[in-house]
């Protein structure tokens, strides 16, 4: 398989296997393959209420994102300093963090609100911020930052999140 192709089907695999799991608890779940900014699939719920997923999937290691998309960044020289977290870019966001298995290991999720991932992910950057005292090692002036799984763990399987973010 090509680099490439790779690309595109371990999150492809990740949406379907979400819409899957969406379906399995009652709800009507459509994937949209990359086409809409914000989320990946839309769910609906018994009495119409609709909820907006996104999807990010990871075969190994963390996963990869922008923390200006989380909260405010202030470049001082080489110094980052870390301003007010961010307001979700879309209504009632819901996000479900999937690392594919393989082999014999189980498929995991991860389910959260935007509001839960973003902290999640501030926090990490802060600490890491701090460690470091506000100056990244290699490139002072990257915005790039990872989340373990470590870092979200405790929101394993929480698919009631979802589902309560419905409206009814």
């Amino acid at each position: 398989m090509s680099r490439g192709r790779g690309n595109k089907l371990t999150p492809a695999v990740g949406e379907f296997l979400v819409a899957a799991e969406l379906c399995r608890r009652n709800l009507i779940a459509t994937p949209f393959s990359g086409n809409v900014p914000h989320y990946d699939i839309i769910a609906s719920g018994e009495y119409g209420g609709h909820l907006a997923v996104q999807v990010k999937t990871i075969n190994r290691g963390n996963w990869q994102f922008t923390i200006s998309t989380f909260a405010e960044v202030e470049q001082d020289g080489e110094l980052q300093k870390l301003g007010k977290p961010l307001a979700e870019p879309y209504p009632g966001l819901g996000f479900v963090m999937v690392v594919l298995g393989s082999g014999r290991e189980r498929d995991r999720f991860f389910i959260l609100t935007w509001q839960q991932l973003r902290d999640a992910v501030v926090d990490g950057y802060r600490t890491y911020l701090n460690r470091h005292d506000g100056i990244r090692p290699r490139r002072p002036d990257s915005l790039h930052v990872s989340l373990s799984v470590d870092q979200i763990e405790a929101y394993e399987d929480q698919w009631d999140t979802l589902l309560n973010l419905i409206p009814v």
